[in-house]
């Protein structure tokens, strides 16, 4: 690679931070499992969907990193200023026990994919993969952690590089994303899994509360309110990070719905209850290195997702009840916002050793973070559209237009899970 080459590549990764750590925490091991549920059961009936989520995932995270950007403060601090304290305290409440259910989800299928590669001790392993987590979160300064969570978005890779090593009828696959086709109950469930799975609440507290840690750690950054001519680099910089996550976390769920779609639904395995699942049947049907991808995926995707849910309750939490919030503060420092990590995780190791069906769990998880998602993106294009809070730097009218149908679009799913 030339000089000039490299050069432009090391400013674009610089640029890269909280859109892409946003993105890639969205393809967690629940969210493989929804995937490859969509694709052993349906084959690539199911792949409009993402397509269909990309403008409005993006528009949604694109409303929450410019709130935090522009106001230095994070969602949750945001919404209380036009809520009623009881209903941010609610919404909150549903939102901690939402990513608790996941958590454990998440860790669960962590230590379950790790016995599947090593033969042993699955509560081992999710324990330690929770421990390893937490104390990273608690001890490694900010800036080290960012990039730790930005270098293993690359673990992502391997579910894209697992299309390539199976066979693929791509006239079929590039039907299925231009062709919306729903048949049946099932379809309609696994369609608004895949809406709540692509469309969650946490990712949007993660991302304003990043995009306040990066002016909090740079002296040259400011809030936009209070420094206008830092906007047009600061609004680039957002746009190329956001776009370039949501299309990484798409890309990816589209990879995983290919390759389950073209191996296990060609081969008649459509029972897949977990990313678990998916990985153990793809052994014998795609062969022993598309095994160990797809469960190293699972266990590095989990690392990944792990600190994203317990941070953005934790930052959620904090913001509503005016606590010292952030990942550059030492727990000792901040130590309430430290203590709803450590709870969360916890709890979330509880959660796998309990006699709680962790399939059953996800699944309501699912139902509260599809309720919960309406409101929260309800008073964000609120919050992004009032002058009073955003000064000069409201929403754009294409913004604002995907960002509300987005809004309606998740609306309509939570009113077709509880039909359904």
């Amino acid at each position: 690679m030339k000089l000039g080459q490299r050069a432009r590549s090391i400013a674009l990764a610089k640029q890269l931070g909280p859109g892409l750590v946003t993105g890639a925490a969205d393809d967690d091991p629940s969210g493989i499992a929804t995937y490859s549920q969509a694709g052993a059961q349906f084959g690539f009936g199911l792949l409009w969907t993402l397509v269909l989520t990309y403008p409005l995932m993006t528009a949604v995270q694109l409303v929450s990193a410019r709130i935090g950007r522009v106001t230095d403060a994070g969602l949750a601090r945001n919404m209380a200023k036009i809520l009623p304290g009881w209903i941010v305290t609610g919404l909150v409440a549903l939102l901690f026990i939402a990513n608790t259910i996941n958590i454990g989800a998440d860790l669960a299928a962590m230590g379950e994919a790790a016995q599947l590669v090593l033969g042993w001790g699955d509560h081992v392993f999710t324990a330690g993969f929770a421990i390893v987590s937490l104390l990273l979160q608690m001890f490694v300064p900010y800036r080290r952690y960012s990039n730790i969570l930005k270098w293993l978005t690359l673990v992502l890779l391997a579910y894209v590089a697992l299309v390539f090593m199976v066979k693929v009828d791509w006239a079929a696959a590039g039907w299925g994303m231009i062709w919306p086709t729903i048949a049946g109950t099932t379809a309609i469930t696994t369609v608004v899994a895949i809406f709540g799975t692509t469309i969650s609440p946490y990712l949007f507290f993660w991302q304003s509360s990043q995009e306040v840690e990066e002016v909090d750690q740079d002296d040259h950054k400011h809030a936009l309110n209070d420094a206008p001519e830092e906007a047009p680099e600061e609004f680039r910089r957002i746009s190329l990070d956001t776009f370039t996550g949501m299309a990484v976390s798409n890309l990816v769920a589209l990879a995983i719905m290919i390759g389950t779609a073209a191996t296990l639904h060609a081969a008649g395995k459509t029972d897949i209850q977990s990313a678990a699942d998916a990985a153990s049947a793809l052994k014998p049907v795609a062969g022993q290195f598309a095994f160990l991808l797809f469960s190293l995926g699972i266990i590095g995707t989990g690392l990944l997702a792990i600190p994203v849910l317990a941070g953005s309750t934790a930052y959620a939490i904090g913001e509503s009840r005016g606590w010292t919030t952030g990942l550059e503060h030492k727990p000792w420092e901040a130590k309430g916002f430290y203590t709803v990590i450590g709870v969360a995780t916890l709890l979330g190791i509880g959660l796998d050793w309990s006699p709680i069906d962790p399939i059953r769990a996800l699944f309501w998880s699912a139902v509260i973070n599809g309720v919960v998602a309406v409101p929260i993106m309800a008073v964000m294009m609120i919050v992004v559209s009032l002058k009073s809070t955003m000064g000069a730097y409201t929403a754009s009218m294409p913004l604002r237009f995907f960002g509300w149908t987005a809004t309606a679009v998740m609306a309509a799913a939570a009113v077709a899970m509880v039909v359904v």
